[in-house]
């Protein structure tokens, strides 16, 4: 095993692509991969007259700051009835990504675009996906378009999926549109410059909050799980932050969520099968009841997203500091979503964390394998065509893609650890502050806030469970392996 003795961008590299490979992940395109993206001679254009023109509205993305892999553009009609019309432009990646190419076999093989803290390995070749299949600034595009009507009662009352051309007015940032809206900050460059696309966005976000307090009114979960991102100065890792959440990003995911609901009813409404998202109801109910307990309130003894919903807000209010620990702890018990075929007229269990029973993953094409998929059954449903995958096939897929989407998980974790272990080698000995975040016969698991880094308690874990607050003392790392061990302080060495 190479040595690491740094921490340059570099040795993380290293890193990452060996995880990757220990995964069943591939971190390189194969050569016919990469000479099919480079013999395409641009984005791919479409004349047929039943492809709408929509190139005129004000489109605009919202994503991260350093984002070129734009999968989504967005745009609000007022109606004169006071109902909004709400375009969510998807990016046509099956024009490009021709099924049993090269590019395809990488892409159903990973099923993913994996984010670590070394570099970002994508799902297609970026040559497409930030380039000729992402929605970028000041391009026309082919897209699918799912257009919500909203009423005055903030119900999506209709929704229809099409092809249309769109174009891309501004490429905007979550932090940036996300300090504007909330009087924080002044308005991106795009927006000052464009009325137009500032109205838009107003009248989006207006939407957006509205659409929000439904779905937890319905009982949709408000969590708060910042993720870690490492932060480079000169190349050299310096630490890791949280990413949290804002209005902007809130705005794209209740988007987001309606679209995918248009979408799973569209495909069943045509007859096609369909690959859903679901979230099923906890097994671990009986410890979130406890945990709620520890707060002195309570939730009933069968899961109940409402209530749940209820105890967050009520510890969201009482304690915004320490909310994203609870958060996290509440996460973690909740479990992973999968993937699952659904044929017409069957009901599959629906996503607990969200509230809603219709959904599937659509919105993503650049950077996940299911929404290519989806888009390939959304295609074939609006041409009259037959569905382009058997239903045993499609379990399959739903079945890979679910193991897949968690190896990509686990090498983002494995990654970020690596890089914790980096920055704290030099500290071992010291105590921090942190909340367990995992426990089984597996092990138990902790985070601390600062550096925000996730990591085993090998002593003195008896009798922790998930959302126990401890204090930890840091007592072995390990880069190549991903490891950060602590004990539990309370342990004498």
């Amino acid at each position: 095993m190479e040595t690491i003795d740094g921490k340059d961008r570099g040795s993380l590299r290293t890193i990452a692509h060996r995880v990757m490979l220990e995964r069943g992940l591939l971190p390189d395109f194969s050569a016919a991969a990469c000479g099919e993206a480079e013999a395409m001679s641009g984005a791919c254009v479409d004349v047929s007259p039943a492809i709408r023109d929509l190139r005129a509205l004000v489109w605009c993305s919202i994503d991260n700051d350093d984002s070129r892999d734009l999968d989504q553009l967005s745009v609000a009609v007022p109606q004169p009835d006071g109902a909004v019309r709400i375009l969510v432009a998807i990016a046509d990646v099956d024009a490009a990504v021709r099924r049993g190419s090269a590019i395809d076999d990488h892409a159903r093989t990973n099923t993913t675009s994996v984010y670590t803290a070394a570099q970002i390995y994508p799902m297609l070749p970026e040559r497409l996906s930030t380039d000729l299949t992402s929605l970028g600034e000041d391009q026309e595009r082919l897209a699918i378009v799912v257009d919500m009507t909203i009423d005055s009662t903030d119900r999506v009352t209709h929704g229809e999926v099409y092809r249309a051309h769109v174009f891309n007015h501004a490429k905007l940032a979550y932090n940036s549109v996300a300090a504007w809206l909330e009087g924080a900050g002044p308005a991106p460059e795009r927006v000052a410059s464009h009325p137009a696309l500032a109205d838009q966005l107003r009248v989006q976000d207006a939407v957006a909050q509205r659409l929000k307090r439904v779905r937890h009114q319905h009982g949709a979960l408000g969590l708060s799980t910042p993720q870690a991102h490492a932060v480079y100065a000169d190349g050299v890792l310096s630490d890791l932050q949280a990413d949290e959440r804002n209005r902007a990003k809130e705005l794209i995911e209740d988007f987001m969520i309606a679209a995918n609901g248009v979408t799973a009813r569209f495909l069943e409404d045509k007859g096609f099968v369909s690959m859903r998202r679901v979230l099923r109801s906890p097994e671990r109910w009986a410890r979130i009841v406890a945990l709620a307990g520890t707060f002195g309130e309570r939730l009933p003894a069968a899961p109940d997203a409402a209530a749940l919903n209820t105890f967050l807000e009520k510890r969201l209010a009482a304690d915004p500091v320490r909310f994203p620990d609870v958060s996290l702890s509440i996460v973690k018990l909740l479990g992973r979503g999968e993937y699952v075929v659904e044929r017409p007229g069957e009901t599959v269990e629906g996503h607990f964390g969200l509230a809603v029973n219709d959904y599937t993953h659509s919105t993503a094409p650049n950077r996940r394998f299911p929404d290519l998929i989806t888009q390939r059954l959304l295609k074939a449903a609006l041409a009259g065509a037959a569905a382009p995958y058997a239903y045993d096939e499609l379990a399959a897929l739903a079945l890979h893609c679910t193991v897949q989407e968690d190896n990509a998980a686990k090498v983002e974790r494995q990654v970020i650890k690596a890089a914790a272990a980096l920055l704290l080698g030099s500290r071992i000995g010291q105590v921090f502050e942190g909340i367990v975040t995992g426990a089984s016969d597996k092990g138990t698991w902790v985070r601390i806030l600062s550096p925000v880094v996730e990591g085993r308690i090998m002593r003195g874990q008896e009798g922790l469970d998930v959302g126990d607050r401890v204090s930890v003392r840091l007592v072995h790392t390990d880069a190549q392996r991903g490891f950060v061990d602590f004990e539990h302080a309370r342990t004498s060495r």
